[in-house]
């Protein structure tokens, strides 16, 4: 009984409380962070290292028991891992933040797939056009000319261009003429014209296009033609009997046009033309019934011949390709 009294003398348990006091509040054991990839470290105290008990963790920890050492880090960027291969860069010079995994399943877009301004669609450097056209005379009130012509040009760049253009007309003699030789008694002078030729330069200052019914864009641009040539020009004598004569003038010519892109190959043109000359008329005096003495003694004058001409052009050859970037 003495020995059993001593066993459990209140030194014996205040020996118990202290150490249960000590184990509660001694802090918790601190580990290192582990690199990726690597194994996280154990540190034990001294005290612990001696014993032989082993200690193994299969259980992940619980949720709100992370290590006190991530909330030192605050604001701080972890250090990059060597091992890990940097984001990809764009042409553009973006980093491809959402991964490898986001980078599969995006398109890559390289720099030439970007279009700023629209290629012209029709490009005329180096190629040859055919013109077949029809022209019908705008300011003459007693005769009226249709042309039949047809011209060939080549150009040497996009914008400038040399060609030949050859001409056939048919005449047509209007209302007027028959008025005046009923009220006036007499017959006005009139001059028919044959044929004619010209070689021509064309500049292109203008480009342009624009939206039908906001489906389909057409472009258009605008021609100045400049150039020389020849006309024949023929009397149409008052009196039967005289002889006719003909005349061959120098015609240079001015103009404009606009022509509308259908295709790579086929455009349609719409212009006006002034074909300037002096023209030798019959006089008004003429008694000599020989056409070679009545072109002698022939009164002449300026003529402003000025035409409208529509016309489809076909392109050679009918394909082209683009030689710089978009």
């Amino acid at each position: 009984m003495r020995r059993f009294n001593t066993l459990l003398s209140p030194t014996f348990f205040s020996s118990i409380f202290a150490a249960a006091l000590i184990t509660l509040w001694a802090p918790p054991v601190q580990t290192a962070h582990a690199q990726p990839g690597e194994e996280p470290e154990m540190t034990f105290d001294e005290d612990e290292a001696d014993e032989d008990s082993e200690m193994t963790f299969d259980e992940e920890p619980e949720e709100g028991n992370e290590d006190l050492g991530d909330e030192d880090l605050g604001d701080e960027d972890p250090e990059p891992d060597p091992d890990e291969p940097e984001p990809e860069l764009d042409p553009d010079g973006d980093s491809n933040a959402g991964g490898s995994a986001m980078a599969d399943d995006v398109e890559k877009v390289a720099w030439q797939d970007i279009v700023v301004v629209v290629r012209k669609p029709f490009l005329k450097i180096n190629r040859m056009e055919l013109v077949p056209s029809w022209g019908v005379t705008m300011n003459d009130n007693i005769v009226r000319h249709f042309a039949f012509s047809a011209a060939f040009n080549y150009y040497l760049t996009d914008v400038l261009a040399v060609g030949l253009e050859g001409q056939y007309f048919v005449k047509s003699l209007r209302e007027p003429f028959d008025l005046v030789a009923r009220q006036a008694r007499r017959l006005p002078t009139v001059n028919k014209y044959n044929f004619g030729a010209a070689i021509n330069f064309h500049y292109i200052p203008i480009y342009g296009k624009f939206a039908v019914l906001d489906e389909h864009i057409i472009s258009w641009e605008t021609a100045l033609t400049a150039g020389v040539g020849f006309t024949q020009s023929e009397v149409i004598p008052r009196d039967p009997v005289m002889q006719p004569f003909k005349n061959t003038l120098i015609t240079p010519n001015v103009g404009a046009s606009m022509r509308f892109f259908l295709n790579r190959f086929i455009t349609v043109n719409l212009g006006i033309r002034d074909y300037v000359f002096v023209d030798k008329f019959e006089a008004a005096s003429r008694t000599e019934p020989d056409g070679n003495l009545a072109m002698e003694n022939a009164d002449a004058a300026l003529i402003n011949n000025i035409m409208f001409q529509a016309g489809l052009s076909v392109w050679f050859p009918m394909s082209f390709e683009y030689t710089t970037f978009r």
